[in-house]
């Protein structure tokens, strides 16, 4: 049975991109089939996966929200890129943000991704959908679809910050029109524990959140090498497959899966 997780902060900069990208990577090393799905009209996710021509690709998420809009869609398998890593990925690019007010106007707009992914869970055990760093419709959509949500969180004040207003959001999408969604667990990203600033971040995050929500054992700890592998359009996991960024994702996916059972 395919659990479809979306990445979701309306924070940018927090890391939602590389962790949809190498906790998909980790969950198919654990021979899972995973299909990753970039809503982020920046296409991060994509170009994060060598997919540096994305403007240019005819089959993406923005594609689909114009034919799902028109009535002439095309198969949802039609719009997937296989990559090397044995991750799946619909990409994405700067097209999507100008079907904003066309989706305002659309019948049923909180509804428009699913059928995409009704289509694809018949093929994976997972569905990463990364979100734009926006409450935006589309995100509500990402929402609409997903049976839970991970918050990636950097230590650091302001990102904490906006926590609250996030998790509100998705309490009320779940009241509203998702009653199945819940909240995965918060993913503290691009940790550096020497740094007194990030202890006392982390111990505040766990003091505020940690008796109300799952936060994951794992933290991922900062590293110079999770540009560098972005910018070579690979995962961690093949970059660098044994540092200390790699072990972090290779322990959130057995969270992950074990949160499963």
């Amino acid at each position: 049975m395919c659990k479809v997780i979306s990445v979701c902060n309306q924070k940018g900069g927090v890391g939602k991109s590389a962790v949809s990208c190498n906790l998909g990577v980790g969950l198919a090393r654990k021979k899972k089939k995973v299909c990753i799905i970039d809503t982020d009209p920046q296409g991060n996710t994509t170009f994060s996966f060598g997919i540096d021509d994305r403007d240019k690709l005819k089959n993406t998420v923005s594609s689909f929200i114009d034919r799902e809009i028109n009535g002439n869609q095309i198969p949802a398998q039609d719009y997937v890129i296989h990559n090397e890593e044995k991750v799946d990925i619909i990409p994405c690019n700067i097209k999507l943000a100008s079907y904003d007010y066309a989706m305002m106007t659309a019948y049923n707009r909180e509804h428009m991704l699913d059928n995409l992914v009704k289509y694809l869970k018949k093929d994976y055990d997972y569905i990463l959908i990364d979100c734009s760093p926006s409450l935006n419709l589309m995100t509500i959509n990402v929402l609409t679809c997903s049976d839970s949500v991970i918050i990636p969180v950097e230590p650091a004040t302001l990102s904490i910050e906006g926590l609250q207003l996030l998790i509100e959001s998705i309490r009320s999408m779940k009241k509203k029109l998702n009653r199945k969604l819940k909240i995965e667990g918060i993913v503290i990203n691009n940790v550096e524990l020497r740094q007194k600033e990030d202890q006392r971040n982390i111990s505040d995050l766990q003091e505020a959140y940690g008796d109300k929500i799952r936060i994951f054992k794992t933290m991922i700890p900062k590293s110079v090498r999770m540009r560098e592998c972005t910018a070579h359009g690979v995962s961690i996991f093949r970059y660098e497959p044994d540092g200390k960024a790699a072990k972090g994702f290779e322990s959130l996916s057995k969270e992950v899966l074990k949160n499963a059972c």
